[in-house]
């Protein structure tokens, strides 16, 4: 009944499921995660997402993605940032789940390079060492993209990078909606020694316009178990509550 909903709607809450099956809330999300696990469908913060087919086009704002999952992203973040080293160069890509690093960062003496102008600002509050790239200024993420940014990346060889993906699909790889923010996103992997891809759990078996790596260019962190069908192709670090 649930699969046969999804199909039909394409994202259903828990609460209407405990409306239309009777059942209780608790019955209702052991069958979501036992469903998630086995990768029928995607489990999201509140309700569950199709597997099939999700195709998404747009961007959603900032201020409306920092609503969402911001308990499983702040352990994605915290774990992310526990992998940072002293003395290391880091990027940081414009994201939601990136910009949580900001506030866990303990190691010493490390200078970040960012594109994104809110990690930016969060990172200098706190007096961090902190660059931006320079280039055009996208509003909806806040992201710097563009010829000069790409230039920038271009000088610099980061010994860690964490990226955010729009999608995780097992067919596409990582993929966003802007091909601008894809050739930025590409072009500083391919200047970091180690990648992590910080993906929430509402990321798996979405694909958006524009593929910007494959699933095994960088280790995936998530905050809730991952499909098992992903282990093959990728090395998924799950960060338990």
């Amino acid at each position: 009944m649930i699969l046969r909903l999804l199909e039909e709607r394409g994202a259903v809450s828990v609460q209407e499921l405990t409306d239309i099956l009777g059942s209780s809330e608790s019955t209702i999300r052991r069958d979501l995660a036992a469903l998630h696990q086995e990768g029928r469908l995607n489990k999201v913060h509140g309700g569950a997402t199709a597997l099939r087919g999700t195709y998404h086009t747009e961007e959603y704002p900032v201020f409306i993605k920092q609503e969402m999952n911001m308990a499983e992203k702040a352990r994605i973040a915290r774990h992310a940032a526990s992998l940072i080293s002293d003395y290391d160069l880091v990027f940081l890509d414009a994201g939601t789940t990136t910009g949580c690093m900001a506030e866990f960062m303990a190691a010493k003496n490390i200078t970040v390079i960012t594109n994104g102008i809110l990690i930016a600002k969060r990172l200098a509050d706190r007096g961090q060492a902190v660059s931006v790239t320079g280039g055009r200024v996208k509003c909806t993420t806040e992201a710097l993209v563009g010829g000069e940014t790409l230039d920038a990346l271009r000088r610099f060889n980061f010994s860690v990078g964490f990226f955010g993906a729009n999608g995780v699909s097992l067919e596409a790889g990582f993929t966003t909606p802007d091909v601008d923010e894809a050739r930025v996103k590409t072009e500083a992997m391919r200047r970091c020694r180690r990648c992590y891809m910080l993906a929430d759990s509402s990321k798996f078996g979405v694909t958006t316009s524009v593929t910007f790596a494959d699933l095994d260019a960088a280790d995936i962190i998530t905050g809730a178990p991952a499909p098992d069908k992903y282990r093959a192709k990728a090395h998924i670090i799950e960060v338990k509550g």
